[in-house]
């Protein structure tokens, strides 16, 4: 045998073992194994490595402070609009529409004065053409302001149909005046050419100048009430909005915070944590700030507003009552009509009930003392004695004032009373006389109700001007503060994202 023949190894054969897969490399970078099953459904929408994680809360974190910024900025504007239209625009509109109606009220009042007391001496005739003079000045400004302020056409038209009516009320004023110097009588009815031509001019009045002129304060006192509930709910929830977007930010930041702690082991993020703490600040400042718009907005139409225009209209209505009284002595012809109208007019501003004008004064002079908020009568000075005051300084000085302007009242509905019995007892003559020495008593009512008005006037001017330094600043803090924040939390990230770099 030539060649020996060896034989293999005694043993369990070797057992091949396949080459690992090679590794691939993931989006970011980084080596995997391509043995793992790859993500499937939603998660693969996650971040799976550190720096898209930093950068995924980067983003989410100034995603959120843009919407914290867009939902300040707005509950501002809306703050600044809803001041700007009560406080400048349609409120101040309302006050001079009103006071045109009393002093187109007072100009008719002061025309039958005239005209009741003739050319008797001493009678006051010159002190009452005065007064209209001094009205119808005033009546005109308050036009012109009126006009001025209208912002719509329907508004700018009422205005000038307004102006056109009071042309054609002086017309027939100063007609009745002349016919009435011509055929003078010492005091009592004139004759029956002025006394219709004085019917004419105060249907006139009553039927086209003054439901005009209040439709002007009625349009504006809707768009102050629309205003003011829009605008004020707009800046709650703004306010809401700030604090959720700012919770939500303030959240993520923190768990950034505390993210980056734990992944590069560093206790604190300075830049981080100097973020955070600014946030908190804008949006504690922002939430302040909105709730203070708030109550100011609510000062100014409730307290301020609401009881100028409701006192403004009582001035005009009792004045035009007070009116209705002379009428009753100039008018004859229709003193049944003026005594039912008269006691109309009294309800309206201090409602008893009542069948009759007696029953009413009767019901008028008992004791009409009252806690705030729980009056026993209604009317325009029932609403304002039940009105919400505010402090409790404020609410002991308003009810002060409130009392002595229900002591005022029951003067002139007593003297009402007098020179009506008079009358009925056919002293004509000693009733003219009663109505000139109860004007004084009627001059200090309407002083009371001036002061009563210039209490929530003060209100209401305090309210507009806190409004407008509520927000002073706010359209630069915002952005700024945006700015700094974001500034802050890119400062956070950046050495972050270099130390992960380079550690690769």
């Amino acid at each position: 045998m030539t060649a020996v023949e060896q034989a293999p190894p005694a043993g369990p054969p070797a057992v091949s073992t396949p080459a690992a897969p090679p590794a691939r490399r993931d989006s970011a970078g980084r080596l995997r194994s391509a043995s793992g099953p790859p993500p499937t459904g939603a998660a693969r929408l996650l971040p799976r490595t550190v720096a898209a994680r930093v950068r995924t809360l980067t983003a989410m974190s100034l995603v959120l402070l843009v919407v914290l910024l867009g939902l300040g900025w707005a509950a501002v504007a809306n703050a600044r609009e809803g001041v700007r239209v009560i406080g400048h625009d349609a409120g101040p509109q309302v006050v001079a529409t009103g006071d045109l109606y009393f002093q187109l009220t007072d100009m008719d009042a002061q025309l039958a004065n005239a005209l009741l007391i003739g050319g008797a001496a001493g009678g006051g005739r010159d002190q009452a053409l005065a007064r209209y003079e001094e009205n119808r000045r005033k009546a005109g400004d308050a036009l012109l302001k009126a006009a001025k302020l209208a912002d719509e056409t329907t508004e700018d038209n009422t205005a000038r149909d307004v102006l056109d009516a009071l042309g054609r009320y002086e017309r027939l004023a100063g007609q009745a005046l002349l016919l009435d110097r011509q055929t003078p009588h010492a005091s009592g009815p004139p004759s029956q050419k002025v006394t219709d031509l004085y019917r004419e001019a105060t249907d006139l009045m009553k039927l086209d100048l003054l439901p005009k002129a209040y439709n002007l304060t009625l349009d504006n006192g809707t768009l102050v009430r629309h205003t003011y509930e829009e605008k004020r709910s707009a800046v709650l929830m703004g306010r809401t909005g700030l604090l959720v977007a700012g919770a939500a930010l303030l959240a993520t930041l923190v768990g950034f915070q505390l993210y980056l702690a734990k992944r590069f082991r560093r206790l604190l993020n300075v830049p981080l944590a100097l973020a955070t703490l600014g946030t908190l600040v804008l949006v504690a400042a922002g939430a302040l700030m909105l709730s203070g718009q708030a109550s100011h907005l609510r000062k100014a139409k409730e307290e301020g507003f609401d009881s100028i225009l409701a006192l403004s209209r009582t001035r005009a209505i009792s004045n035009s009552a007070n009116a209705d009284e002379t009428r009753f002595l100039l008018d004859p012809g229709r003193a049944d009509a003026y005594e039912q109208v008269y006691l109309s007019k009294s309800q309206t501003v201090l409602y008893l009930k009542a069948g009759n004008l007696t029953q009413y004064n009767s019901e008028v002079q008992k004791d009409l003392s009252f806690e705030p908020g729980r009056a026993p009568f209604l009317g325009f000075l029932g609403t304002e004695a039940n009105r919400p005051t505010g402090s409790a300084a404020r609410e002991a000085q308003l009810a002060d004032a409130m009392d002595r302007t229900l002591s005022a009242y029951q003067k002139v509905q007593a003297n009402d009373r007098r020179m009506r019995d008079l009358v009925k007892a056919g002293q004509r003559d000693q009733a003219v006389a009663a109505r000139g020495t109860a004007a004084a008593d009627f001059t200090a009512y309407d002083r009371s109700l001036q002061d009563l008005a210039g209490m929530h006037q003060k209100a209401f001017d305090e309210a507009v001007e806190d409004g407008d330094g509520g927000t002073t600043g706010w359209y630069a803090v915002l952005p700024a503060a945006g700015v700094v924040i974001a500034l802050l939390v890119l400062a956070g990230v950046r050495p972050r994202l270099a130390e992960y770099r380079w550690s690769k």
